[in-house]
Parts: structure tokens; C-alpha cells; sequence
């Protein structure tokens, strides 16, 4: 997508617009993953921002627990609301309440999560916000899911429905709102999808999901199962490569397209990034440490990171 740089000067801008794009990246963990580690601290730097993934079947006192460590270590707890995992108007309070009085918790994801139907009122993240919950309870920024390949489980047009119904909300709540998106593995869609949101009147600021460092085959694995659209014809072309189904993939050539996109479009609306660490949260961690750092080469197509 970039042209090949032609001087030392154009290798510094888009150096810099790589190390812009990453810096203050987040990540996740699930309640699970997170009683595997023994201390964050010893992967994560203070104050980076940890959303504590709410999968089916879960409890939310784990969430909390996992939310109160974190904030206990350093670190920024975001906290999935997965609103058809939510069985009542009372325990979406208790657990928000909880969230922010135990853990100070500012910051959520609000998301309709997997389930095909609901465990309570909720079917989705638009009925989370309409309680107005989230302000009682001082939450300063709600990231909502962004869907740059759709999504299996909505039409286009609800998506774009959905888009339209929380800028609308972003005018009318104290937080700040944003999009964060599933993980995709080329800039081409998403650069597409903000341009498309752009002219549909989005004013939401993107956070990208970039898949972490795994192998080929664990990278599929997980598009298959979140259902990313073009990314796993993507991931299929790759795999007829022997080496690189053995090799751990590194997200360079995507971050790369990322940034020079955000650099040189002014309107863009990417803000930053969220890591999923796909293949463990310690190599994604250093990856991207190193690459918000600097600490990396610009290739002929995309780049190394020092790690």
C-alpha cells in the first residue's frame, strides 16, 4: 500500500507514524487467562489498559475480581458489558456498581456479546446505554464494537443503524464514546469501512483490532470462530506457505498500511489500537512495547521489531 521510501527523511515520518499509531495500545485477558499469570507487572507497563474479556457462561464476580487485581497492580480495568449475558436490571447495577466502587473502573466495553438470546432484557449494547447506568456510575469512556468485515450475527444495515444510534448517544452522555473493532489481518478493509463510516457521518474515534503474535494455524483458528469475513480467505492464501504455518506471525505489514493510512489522511478516524493477544499476552505485550518504543526496522514490506 506504501510506496517504497525514497529518503531518510520519509523513513523517519513513517517510523514515527507507526510508533504514533501504537503508542498507547491496549489489550485483554479473560478472568481465566488472567489466574495463569502470576503478575502483570512482570508483561504490562503502569497504567496501560487491560479490557477483561466476558465470555459465555460467565460470572461477573470473576470479572470484578479480575478488575480489582489489575487496578491493585497498576493498570487501567476495562470491563466487558455483554448485554445478553446479563439476566437482570438488577445485576448489570450490581455489577457496574461494583466495577467502579471496588475496582475504579472508568471504562467499559459495552457489546451485545455471543450469545443468540438474551438471559434478560437486553439484546443488545444500544439497551445498555438507554438505562443511562453508566453515567450514574461515572464511567468516563465507553468503547462499543466496530465491524469493518460485518458480522454474522447482524445485517449491514443494523450495524449501520447501530453506528448511527450511538453518535447520536455520544451527544447526549457525560463519557467518552469509541469504536473498537474485531481483529482483521489486512488494512484494506478497514481503511474501506472508516471511509464508508466517514461519509455515513461517524464521528466515534476507532480503535483497530490487531491479532497479537501467533502462529498461522492459531490465527485461523480464531477467525473462524469470531467469523472475520475476508480475513480468513486472507489467512487461507497464507497457509499454502509451509514456512509461514510454522513461523509466528507478526502484524507488522498491517500496522504498517495503518499508519501510513492515519498519517496521511487527515479525516482518518483511527485513533490507536487494541492487541488481542491471540498467541499469549507476553509476545504480544513485547511486540508491541517494542514497536511503540521504536525499537524496530522498516523493511522493503513492513518492518522488525527488536524483541
Amino acid at each position: 500500500m506504501h510506496q517504497v521510501l525514497q529518503s531518510q527523511s520519509d523513513v523517519s515520518h513513517e517510523a514515527q507514524a507507526i510508533i504514533d499509531l501504537m503508542s498507547g495500545f491496549t489489550v485483554e485477558t479473560t478472568p481465566a487467562s488472567a489466574a495463569k499469570v502470576e503478575d502483570f507487572r512482570t508483561m504490562l507497563r503502569p497504567g496501560t489498559t487491560v479490557y477483561i474479556t466476558f465470555l459465555p457462561g460467565s460470572d461477573y464476580n470473576d470479572t470484578i475480581a479480575t478488575a480489582k487485581r489489575l487496578r491493585n497492580e497498576g493498570f487501567e480495568p476495562a470491563p466487558h458489558f455483554a448485554a445478553r449475558s446479563i439476566e437482570s436490571a438488577a445485576m448489570f447495577e450490581d455489577y457496574l456498581a461494583r466495577a467502579a466502587g471496588e475496582a475504579g473502573v472508568d471504562h467499559v466495553l459495552a457489546i451485545a456479546g455471543a450469545l443468540e438470546q438474551p438471559l434478560g432484557p437486553y439484546s443488545d449494547s444500544t439497551e445498555l446505554l438507554d438505562t443511562g447506568l453508566f453515567d450514574k456510575h461515572g464511567i468516563k469512556q465507553i468503547g462499543v464494537a466496530g465491524h469493518p468485515e460485518g458480522s454474522p450475527d447482524m445485517s449491514d444495515k443494523a450495524i449501520a443503524d447501530a453506528v448511527a444510534w450511538k453518535n447520536a448517544y455520544a451527544g447526549r452522555t457525560d463519557a467518552r464514546m469509541h469504536l473498537v473493532t474485531q481483529f482483521a489481518f489486512e488494512a484494506g478493509p478497514i481503511i474501506a469501512w472508516d471511509k464508508a463510516l466517514r461519509a455515513a457521518g461517524n464521528n466515534l474515534p476507532i480503535r483497530v483490532g490487531i491479532p497479537g503474535i501467533a502462529k498461522l494455524q492459531t490465527l485461523l483458528k480464531y477467525a473462524v470462530f469470531c467469523g472475520v469475513g475476508n480475513s480468513i480467505n486472507f489467512l487461507k492464501k497464507q497457509a499454502g506457505n509451509v514456512t509461514k504455518l510454522v513461523r509466528q506471525q507478526e502484524p507488522d505489514q498491517l500496522v504498517r498500511d495503518l499508519a501510513h493510512y492515519s498519517a496521511t489522511d487527515p479525516e482518518c478516524g483511527i485513533e490507536g489500537v487494541h492487541m488481542y493477544p491471540l498467541g499469549g499476552l507476553q509476545k504480544s505485550a513485547e511486540w508491541s512495547f517494542a514497536v511503540s518504543d521504536g525499537a524496530f526496522e522498516l523493511k522493503q514490506k513492513g518492518f522488525k521489531a527488536s524483541v
